[in-house]
């Protein structure tokens, strides 16, 4: 039962980095296009190479 005195710091440790974590994803713009990647591998970049004769 001693050792619930270091789980309960060290869960709320983590807990709070987690959130830190987060709030600084959320400020630098990393999820400000959730759909940019998704529709990106859609469409191609480059012409298609036609073979030589």
């Amino acid at each position: 039962m001693d050792v619930i005195i270091y789980l309960i710091p060290a869960a709320l440790g983590l807990g709070l980095l987690g959130l830190v974590a987060f709030l600084w994803a959320l400020k630098s713009g990393q999820f400000e296009d959730l759909d940019g990647a998704a529709n990106r591998i859609l469409f191609d970049d480059e012409e298609p190479r036609k073979p030589d004769d």
